[in-house]
């Protein structure tokens, strides 16, 4: 393989690194003497490094706990039950991904770390991106950290409602004066003067014929 992880030496001897970083103790690794290693573990852990199991884990403790030795067991486990495994200095750890690359281990942490946190922060970037404005004013409700640039919390929201409110009152004002001046200006044109008060019109029934007292008059026939 052109690159292959969790390999190095410290000094002459080859070890496996187990984890690259102690929890707690960043400058501290742990390590297995791959020379140490009698074949029904040095063999299936070696498989399980090149594997794209041990290659694709962040940490080669994560694929040794899943991996076998010859005779069945967990290789981690044994590592741990023989005390194979070794608390070192990340200092001394030489990383030798391939012939031609050598480097310190606490080195190639500092990068690692790096380029975590920076994968990191895209993956968040990019859920924000999703998110809908109020969503993140929620998520960002009751911290000290305030919602990215660009994006307006619940608060902002309201005044700017409240804001656009007034306007349109003060719009709405000014449009009603407007009216009435120009309603008084077309009653002085015309030279009438606008009624302030509106009579209800009154229905208007017409009156009965008065009948005639008598005969009717006989109908004329003409031939």
């Amino acid at each position: 393989m052109s690159f292959l992880r969790h390999v190095g030496k410290i000094g002459d001897r080859k070890v496996a690194i187990i984890f690259r970083q102690v929890p707690g103790e960043p400058h501290m690794a742990l390590v297995t003497y791959t020379e140490t290693l009698n074949r029904h573990i040095h063999d299936p852990m070696i498989k399980c490094i090149e594997s794209d199991i041990g290659q694709n884990s962040k940490d080669l403790a994560d694929a040794l706990n899943r991996t076998h030795t010859v005779d069945g067991k967990y290789i981690l486990q044994v590592l741990h039950q023989q005390k194979l495994i070794k608390k070192v200095q990340t200092e001394t750890v030489i990383v030798t991904p391939n012939p031609q690359t050598k480097i310190k281990l606490i080195d190639l942490n500092k990068i690692l770390d790096e380029m975590e946190a920076g994968e990191s922060a895209v993956k968040r970037l990019a859920e924000i991106d999703e998110l809908a404005p109020t969503d993140i004013a929620r998520q960002f409700k009751g911290t000290a950290i305030s919602a990215p640039e660009g994006v307006l919390a619940d608060n902002a929201i309201a005044r700017s409602l409240r804001d656009q409110a007034a306007k349109m009152e003060l719009e709405a004002k000014g449009l009603l004066a407007e009216s009435q001046r120009l309603q008084k200006e077309a009653s002085d044109l015309d030279g009438v003067k606008p009624k302030k008060t509106t009579k209800k019109a009154v229905a208007v029934v017409p009156e009965a014929p008065v009948k005639k007292r008598g005969r009717p008059a006989k109908a004329s026939v003409t031939a």
